[in-house]
């Protein structure tokens, strides 16, 4: 007989709204029985015409919920209810619910869209929003529009913001509220001190928690090292009685099945990643310690690299993990956090198709034969991830240059690996498999070992060897997994004629990602993808001239290796012949300050051959000359400086004529300039030059007609002599002898501003500036006279200015 559960309440509600929309979205708290209970009340209620899919975002959730139905029903996997998980499945033909991992969905649908015997798919754990997940839901979505008007869908979570996957799928939403024992939270008095490692206050508070409450605690850590690290403080000071226990994704089945099943007469304590959060029912935890941290893979389009980064959980997260605490009696959930830091946590954690790698999902989707926005997703991928993940297909020569599925491309799409690696391995053939699973799956040697790829491939053929004679650590259960599946990607690979070294074979996964040695002593390098790298300085491949990186920590400035193969420059050119090119390169050095011409032979970013190019045409050296003045900046002369001062005073009286201020020359210099820059290469040639006879060219002659009328070069004195009109102050100004302007009466002016016209005695020197020559006669000049007729009592200075002759001479003796 079946146990109660909290969910069996809602599932009358739930079967009806079914049966009236053939979707439905169910909301329900941990620990509420959704998993179990769902796929065999759907088969039971008769509503399930054909198989039931469910699909758990991980394989261990797929095995551990087959087989607690199974159970249910009395049976073993593989007979009612079934699983199918990478490398393994139990399914036979009275199968009628069969978990599935979602990237098997992926495949079924790709191999017959109209999903035949499937009546009904159930996402479970859609808050995850795995990748894998949307695009199956999508896909089934615009199957049941098109093609199957009978294929039920269901989406079940217990944090899951339901309403706009509710709106999506057209379907109702129906929550319970259930729960199975209450979970009290307990959060810290006060933040962490800073500095405090994450693992040494997590064992702290397992401790506290060990002391304060009964039956197994459950610990939430982002990753295996944490874990273990956390593992190593917590072992020596563990109580009587209790047993530490490990739980990752990466570990055996048989570990992970030690981990969640009981322990008689012992306190168990599970370290686990998010692997723990969701679908699992880990026997007799009665206390829940969130650690507060999150590992999620991000994706850097413009680095074209993945990372793993290290966050906060979410609310909807930690929410979750405390439903842990719940299953088997009223519990208690520990956060490594104040309640007050709380309120900065985000409510979801983002979907994975906003922040991954999209390579897979492009090319599945170029495989379906459509663009994101022909599908109902959830969340539309970003543009500009998108549109890398393509050029990295074109460039595996999956996709053509109009985005459409290559032949090789759809051998690619039949590969249960990332399109690089299938690439890999559809062209090196089985001999490739040991590489792509190696590359497929975590590092099997610790942190500290160097970064030779070949070093993880010794100790995957002769792991005996590999530890008798080399002095890192390899992880033997890592290594076992890794062989298996490259056994298995072995059976599907063809045949190849051509044998590859494992340096050429990484080229071929990672093109981009080939990298030549920079100058200098640090080992740092450029990729030909054109981003760069840079090895530790210790690392026995830091004097390769050429690596292939496998493995970064993704950086987008300059990205640290952690795998890396060394290759020569001939394994290159004869994996990419069509891809090596002559460039003739003509450009701007800062650093030498003068245009260089050289001729090189490229591969992506990485420079081959490089010589000088001797007879480089005078159009692309003053190109890069341009290039050159942007970076040195303009120097005018005087006449130069006069020249622009008279075209921006006339432009402010409203003539149209062009800018000629140093950022509008600098925006448009290949337009007025490049015609006057043959035989200019150099900082110094530029300093020499003069461009005022460029800067008049860029006037009509209709235009410096008008120009030398608005604001003249020169003023006329009442002698006939020109005066050179200086605009480079807040008014024109001119400078001439007092006595030349006898008889003038009115004051010059130019572009209607008032020239500023200094006055000088017959010395040469000032005697007064003035805007107003009348007024300077009305008043001022008679003292001036008073002084200048005793210092000068040749020159004539008569009573009246305005009525005398102008002149330069002295009296007559």
């Amino acid at each position: 007989m079946r146990s109660a559960l909290p969910i069996d309440d809602t599932l009358p509600a739930f079967l009806t709204a079914l049966r009236d929309h053939g979707r439905a979205v169910l909301q329900a708290p941990p620990g509420a029985g959704k998993t179990t209970r769902v796929p065999l009340a759907l088969r039971e209620s008769g509503l399930a015409r054909g198989r039931i899919l469910m699909l758990e975002p991980r394989r261990l959730a797929a095995r551990t919920a087959a087989e607690r139905m199974a159970e249910t029903l009395g049976e073993t996997p593989g007979e009612t209810v079934g699983y199918r998980i990478r490398g393994e499945a139990k399914v036979g033909k009275q199968t009628q619910i069969e978990v599935v991992t979602e990237g098997i969905l992926t495949r079924m649908i790709q191999s017959g869209p109209e999903l035949s015997g499937v009546g009904t798919v159930i996402f479970d754990e859609f808050h995850e929003r795995s990748l894998n997940a949307d695009l199956g839901l999508a896909l089934c979505l615009e199957i049941a529009e098109a093609l199957r008007d009978d294929l039920m869908l269901i989406a079940m979570s217990a944090t899951l913001d339901a309403g706009p996957v509710a709106d999506l799928m057209q379907a109702p939403l129906v929550t319970s509220e259930g729960r199975i024992f209450p979970v009290e939270t307990r959060w810290l008095d006060a933040p962490l001190p800073k500095g405090k490692r994450l693992e040494e206050a997590t064992a702290e508070l397992t401790h506290k928690a060990l002391r304060e409450t009964e039956g197994g605690i459950l610990v939430f850590l982002p990753g295996e090292g944490e874990i273990r690290r956390t593992e190593a403080l917590l072992r020596p000071n563990l109580p009587p009685g209790c047993t530490l226990r490990p739980l990752f994704g990466a570990m055996p089945f048989k570990d992970q099945r030690a981990a969640i099943e009981p322990i008689e007469s012992a306190r168990k304590i599970v370290l686990a990643t998010a692997i723990a959060e969701t679908s699992l029912t880990i026997e007799d935890i009665r206390a829940v310690i969130d650690a507060g941290r999150a590992r999620r893979a991000r994706f850097d389009p413009a680095s074209g690299m993945s990372r793993l980064v290290t966050e906060r959980v979410t609310k909807a997260e930690a929410e979750q993990r405390a439903g842990r605490a719940g299953r088997v009696a009223p519990g208690v959930a520990y956060r490594l956090w104040t309640r007050g830091e709380e309120g900065a946590l985000a409510l979801f954690p983002p979907p994975e198709i906003a922040a991954a790698d999209l390579a897979g999902l492009a090319l599945e989707l170029a495989l379906w034969g459509a663009k994101p926005t022909d599908l109902p997703f959830l969340t539309q991928p970003n543009p500009e991830a998108y549109a890398e993940a393509q050029a990295l297909l074109r460039m595996l020569d999956a996709l053509d240059r109009d985005d459409r599925l290559t032949d090789h491309g759809r051998a690619l799409a039949a590969l249960p690996l990332h399109p690089r690696l299938a690439h890999m391995l559809a062209l090196s053939g089985p001999g490739g498999a040991p590489l792509a699973a190696l590359l497929a799956d975590r590092d099997p040697l610790a942190h500290s070992a160097p970064v030779d790829l070949a070093l993880r491939l010794e100790a995957l053929n002769d792991f005996r060897r590999f530890s008798q004679t080399r002095p890192w650590q390899a992880r033997r259960a890592t290594l076992d997994r890794i062989r298996a599946e490259a056994r298995r990607l072995a059976r599907q690979a063809t045949d190849s004629k051509i044998t590859f070294t494992p340096a050429e074979m990484a080229a071929l996964a990672y093109p981009d990602r080939i990298g030549q040695r920079r100058k200098g002593d640090q080992p740092r390098y450029v990729l030909s993808g054109g981003k760069g790298a840079i090895l530790p300085d210790d690392d026995p491949l830091g004097q390769s001239p050429f690596l292939v990186v496998t493995d970064t920590d993704g950086n987008p400035r300059e990205a640290r290796i952690r795998q890396a193969l060394p290759i020569t420059q001939a394994e290159i050119r004869a994996l990419f012949p069509d891809q090596i090119a002559w460039h003739d390169i003509c450009v701007w050095s800062k650093r030498d300050r003068r245009v260089t011409a050289r001729r090189q032979e490229r591969f992506g970013a990485l420079v081959l051959d490089d010589r000088i190019w001797k007879d480089a045409p005078e159009d692309a050296v003053a190109r890069a000359m341009c290039d050159g003045i942007r970076h040195l900046g303009l120097f005018p002369s005087d006449a130069t400086q006069r020249f622009r001062a008279r075209v921006a005073l006339a432009r402010a009286a409203g003539e149209d004529l062009p800018a000629m201020d140093d950022a509008a020359l600098l925006a448009m210099l290949e337009d007025w300039l490049l015609p006057y820059l043959t035989g200019i290469k150099t900082a110094q040639d530029w300093k020499s030059f003069d461009m005022l006879d460029a800067l008049r060219a860029m006037l009509s002659w209709e235009q410096m007609q008008r120009l030398d009328q608005i604001t003249p070069p020169a003023f006329t004195t009442p002698l006939g002599r020109r005066i050179p009109i200086d605009y480079s102050g807040e008014y024109p100004e001119i400078r001439l002898r007092l006595q030349e302007l006898f008889g003038q009466t009115t004051h010059p002016s130019v572009a209607g501003q008032p020239l500023r016209v200094t006055l000088l005695s017959p010395a040469g020197r000032p005697v007064q500036t003035t805007l107003d020559i009348p007024g300077f006669w009305a008043t001022s000049y008679a003292d001036v006279r008073k002084d200048m007729r005793g210092r000068y009592p040749r020159h004539p200075w008569p009573e009246d200015p305005t009525r005398a002759d102008p002149t330069l001479r002295t009296k007559p003796r």
